[in-house]
Formats: C-alpha cells, sequence, structure tokens
C-alpha cells in the first residue's frame, strides 16, 4: 500500500470530523457552507478540515482564486482513502 493512501486513511481514522467532510464530498461538488449544512460542522471548523485534507491531497478546490463560493471535490486518493474507511 503506498505511503499517500496509508496516511489519508490514518488522517481520517483520528477524526470523526474530517471523515464527515470527506464523506459529504463522496456525492458531489461542494461548497464549505453547503458540507456544514450536511455533516453539522460549524463553516470555520470545515474550512480548517477542508485545508488539512487539501494539503494531504484527499481533497482538491476547483476554484482557488474566488474569495467566496469555493468549490471542493475528493482526490482519486480521497475517493480511494473513502474505501477503506467504509468496509
Amino acid at each position: 500500500m503506498e505511503k499517500e493512501l496509508i496516511e489519508g486513511i490514518a488522517i481520517i481514522q483520528r477524526s470523526k470530523c474530517k471523515e464527515k467532510v470527506l464523506k459529504s464530498l463522496n456525492t458531489s461538488i461542494k461548497m464549505p457552507s453547503k458540507i456544514s449544512k450536511d455533516t453539522e460542522i460549524s463553516i470555520h471548523h470545515v474550512s480548517r478540515y477542508l485545508k488539512q485534507l487539501k494539503e494531504k491531497q484527499l481533497v482538491i478546490c476547483l476554484n482557488e482564486d474566488y474569495k467566496q463560493g469555493r468549490l471542493y471535490q475528493l482526490t482519486e486518493l480521497g475517493k480511494e482513502v473513502l474505501k477503506y474507511i467504509d468496509e
């Protein structure tokens, strides 16, 4: 198993909130406000988790240059991590 996948699984399994954020993105591209509503996690925390997930290449921001209305989606690595989390 590759190092990035192992790190991703470990990061998600250590935090239920990060897992909720990742799972929320499994179905579609979303803004942090929508993720916040879906997961019942404050927008502030969702934004922080998205930043951490992005650093580990589990999610990607599709419109990084926007100040508001940023859209996020899972990367292939993020989808792979979810497969192991759901087992």
